[in-house]
């Protein structure tokens, strides 16, 4: 008979993994008290005076990023900004039924929003850079990813603010939740009378700011933080029915819209793999393709170029659209040359297409003529040095007959590294006397202001 292990002998090692594994991954482990984190959170809540500066000042400096284009100043504008402190106090006030806490946050989240957007819409009124970027553009609409996002970004936020070491966790979370961004797009609608981008922009800010509550709000009572106690029962009862209806109507709506980022986001998804596996032939392809999940039914469009498809082709390639779970969906396939087909439309989309396949490369040319340009004045710059240079060293050394200056690209094969080198040549009637040509380098040395210069002595 083959021994085998004893039942209890296993047991104990299970018990044993599971204890590890709980005292890994205890939140308990390092938690600040829960009172101190409750008065940190209650700090950071309010709005006025140097906090609101700081919000202007950072609402100028993400709007200046949106309006540019550049992610570095954007999130430098997010790491300044100081828009957590409410949206937590509001998940901190739920969790612990504390309504003045409650009242405060919503109070300053409003003041807030309110400032940031009117900052917003001053700067985009009077920037005379008016384009919308792509920066600005992405936060025009959310998605199923902004909403984890906001979601796991909030927990990772209010478990850093439980422990008493206080980590960048809470910045961090700022930078990927991008909660200031979106209030300057809904600022940049408003200023150009596009409330698309107001309500679509306010509507990801939204969305961000419940799921980070939605958060905090979770975190505090798994971690089972003290509630607020009354002394009235009443009160308390009364005050524990208004958190509960506040937080069903704002979360109970916020789940369901999120629900339709999720519904959309797939059917996106399930569009493109539509459109980049069936409208596949061999002597036409796709021009462009829109997408809208707004209609009812939801439509692809889709515009075609090159020879003609038969109708019996277009009618099972729509067809096969139920195989990607495309049912209430109605595809529309435009071909080139066909009596539907908006030919200026066309058109239209071929430029655009040529110009975007093209601009990496006319960038690249500029980038090219740039640095041929550069090279070109540091060379004349090189050789009108040289000629007063010849015409100085002349007159320190009479010997010398010949001189010429000029800068080469050198390449040390051991360290497989290159750098531009200063380099001299000098031809004497004589040969100079090393003191005489020690004294000749440093002077070019000096004349020059290089670091090193290579002499050439003949």
């Amino acid at each position: 008979m083959e021994p085998t292990t004893p039942k209890p002998r296993r047991k104990n090692q299970f018990i044993r993994s599971i204890l590890y594994l709980t005292n890994r991954f205890d939140l308990h482990e390092g938690k600040e008290d829960e009172l101190a984190t409750i008065e940190y959170v209650r700090k950071n809540v309010e709005f006025k005076g140097a906090n609101l500066w700081i919000l202007i000042f950072a609402i100028f400096v993400a709007s200046i990023g949106l309006n540019v284009n550049s992610t570095a100043v954007i999130i430098g504008a997010m790491l300044i900004s100081p828009l957590m402190g409410p949206i937590m106090g509001i998940g901190m006030a739920a969790g612990i039924n504390d309504f003045d806490l409650l009242k405060r946050s919503l109070r300053n989240l409003g003041v807030a929003v309110f400032i940031s957007i009117l900052t917003s819409t001053i700067y985009f009124y009077f920037t005379p850079l008016d384009d919308a970027q792509s920066e600005l553009l992405a936060r025009t609409e959310p998605t199923i990813w902004d909403v984890l996002i906001a979601l796991f970004g909030g927990l990772a936020g209010i478990v850093a603010g439980s422990r008493k070491e206080k980590s960048n966790a809470i910045p961090g979370v700022a930078i990927a939740t991008a909660l200031m961004p979106p209030l300057c797009t809904a600022g940049y609608g408003l200023a150009t009378f596009n409330f698309y981008y107001f309500f679509g922009a306010f509507y990801l800010f939204f969305i961000n700011s419940v799921f980070i509550s939605l958060s905090t709000y979770l975190i505090v009572r798994f971690m089972k933080f003290p509630k607020k106690e009354f002394m009235d029962e009443k009160k308390e009862k009364r005050v524990q029915t208004y958190i509960t209806v506040f937080t069903i109507l704002t979360i109970v709506p916020s789940v369901y819209l999120a629900y339709g980022i999720v519904l959309r986001s797939i059917w996106e998804e399930q569009a493109k793999r539509y459109v980049q596996i069936e409208m596949v032939f061999p002597k036409t392809q796709v021009l462009s393709s829109e997408f809208d999940y707004s209609q009812d039914p939801r439509r692809i469009e889709i515009n075609l170029i090159g020879e003609p498809l038969d109708n019996d082709v277009l009618r099972i390639t729509k067809e096969k659209a139920i195989e990607y779970d495309l049912e209430k969906t109605e595809v529309v396939i435009h071909q080139s040359g066909s009596a539907s087909t908006d030919m200026n439309l066309l058109r239209s989309d071929i430029l655009k297409d040529l110009y975007e396949r093209n601009e990496q490369v006319i960038q690249d040319k500029d980038e090219k003529i740039s640095l041929l340009e550069n090279e070109v004045a540091n060379y004349s710059q090189i050789r009108i040095l040289g000629t007063e240079i010849a015409q100085e060293a002349k007159i320190n050394h009479p010997n010398l007959t010949k001189f010429a200056l000029n800068r080469s690209l050198i390449s040390d094969l051991g360290a497989n590294s290159s750098d531009t080198l200063l380099i001299a040549y000098a031809q004497f009637k004589t040969k100079p006397q090393k003191s005489e040509s020690d004294k000749f380098l440093q002077w070019l040395k000096l004349r020059t202001k290089a670091d090193t210069v290579a002499l050439f002595l003949y």
